[in-house]
């Protein structure tokens, strides 16, 4: 069992930058991959971001490549979301993700998740 707690949300402008953290339970973190989604009022979680449980490998979506980067730290069992040049169509609450071995993009396919943390960007 996995429980994951986020934190960094808030209200920012337009252009700011926000990095959001997930702190995970459990003494097995690096066998995890670990993701971050979201979800806006009225519409589906979408998949932002997902890194390898050894952090080698990382994926995007295409509406926040370039922007936003996902790291982890496996000695803090802490998974981060830099999200940089922040417009207001990114205003959502933001999910932080887990499922044992490799990552993918689908929501389905995670079987943890975090209470999520909201983001609001103002123009």
């Amino acid at each position: 069992q996995v429980q994951l707690v986020e934190s960094g949300g808030g209200l920012v402008q337009a252009g700011d930058s926000l990095s959001l953290s997930c702190a995970a339970s459990g003494r097995t973190f690096s066998r995890y991959a670990m993701g971050w989604f979201r979800q806006a009022p009225g519409k589906e979680r979408k998949f932002l971001a997902a890194i390898s449980g050894s952090g080698g490998s990382t994926a995007y979506a295409d509406s926040v490549k370039g922007r936003f980067t996902i790291s982890r730290d496996n000695a803090k069992n802490t998974v981060y979301l830099q999200m940089n040049s922040l417009k207001p169509e990114d205003t959502a609450v933001y999910y932080c993700v887990a499922r044992a071995g490799i990552f993918r993009t689908s929501a389905g396919e995670y079987d943890y998740w975090g209470q999520g943390t909201q983001v609001t960007v103002s123009s």
